[in-house]
C-alpha cells in the first residue's frame, strides 16, 4: 500500500539510499522482469556493492517492499496515539489513509511497486508474510481498543478486512492511469467503516 520518500506498501517512501536502490531495482525488475533480474544486477544499477545491498535489504524478494518495517511502526504509533473518544473505526480509517498519502513526485515509483507486488506471481509468498504483518498491527489495536486478545477473531476479522478494502483500492488504482488513490481508499474504507460503525 505506501511508501515515505524511498519507499514500501502500505506506507510512503522513506530514505534516500533505500529509495536509490529501490528505484533501481523497480527500473530493472520493469525492463528485465523480475526472476531474471540478480542481486548483483541492482547492486551495480545503484551503483554499491552486493554486501552493501543487503545492508539496506536482506532479500531480492524485501526490496520492493522498501522500508516496509519502519512504515508498520509508524502506522502502530498513529494508532496507538488516537485519542480513545475517537471511534476505532475512524482512528483506523485516518490512519490508514495517512500511511498510503504519497507525495506528488511518488507516484508514478509507487505504481511500478505496487504493480510488482500485486501482479507478480514469484513475490507472493513472501508477499503474505508482509501482509500478516501489517494485518498483525490493526488486530493488536483493534483488541487493544476491545479490551481482548489480538488473537480474538473480532480483531483478526478487522485485520483482514482492513487489508482487504486497501488491496481492492490499489487494484482500481493501478487499473485507471487517472484515478487517484486517496480517494479509492476512502472510498473502499467506507464499507469498513459502516461495519465498524455499527
Amino acid at each position: 500500500m505506501r511508501n515515505r520518500p524511498g519507499g514500501s506498501m502500505f506506507g510512503r517512501p522513506r530514505s534516500t539510499t533505500h529509495g536509490s536502490i529501490e528505484a533501481a531495482a523497480l527500473r530493472l525488475f520493469e525492463e528485465q522482469g523480475f526472476e531474471q533480474t540478480t542481486v548483483d544486477d541492482i547492486a551495480e544499477a545503484a551503483g554499491i556493492s552486493r554486501r552493501t545491498l543487503f545492508r539496506y535489504f536482506a532479500s531480492k524478494n524485501d526490496i520492493p517492499w522498501g522500508n516496509f518495517a519502519d512504515g508498520l511502526e509508524e502506522l502502530e504509533r498513529r494508532l496507538e496515539a488516537a485519542p480513545t473518544d475517537v471511534p476505532l473505526w475512524m482512528a483506523l480509517h485516518e490512519a490508514i489513509l495517512d500511511f498510503n498519502a504519497l507525495a506528488e513526485d511518488a507516484v508514478a515509483q509507487h505504481r511500478r511497486r505496487m504493480r510488482l507486488l500485486l501482479r507478480t506471481p514469484a513475490l507472493q509468498a513472501h508477499s503474505a508474510l508482509m501482509y500478516a504483518e501489517w494485518r498483525g498491527v490493526v488486530a493488536r489495536f483493534v483488541a487493544a481498543r476491545t479490551g481482548t486478545d489480538p488473537g480474538d477473531v473480532r480483531a483478526v476479522v478487522v485485520g483482514h478486512a482492513a487489508l482487504a478494502v486497501s488491496l481492492a483500492a490499489y487494484d482500481a488504482w493501478l487499473s485507471h492511469d487517472d484515478a487517484d488513490l486517496g480517494e479509492l481508499l476512502d472510498e473502499a474504507l467506507a464499507a469498513l467503516r459502516e461495519h465498524l460503525g455499527a
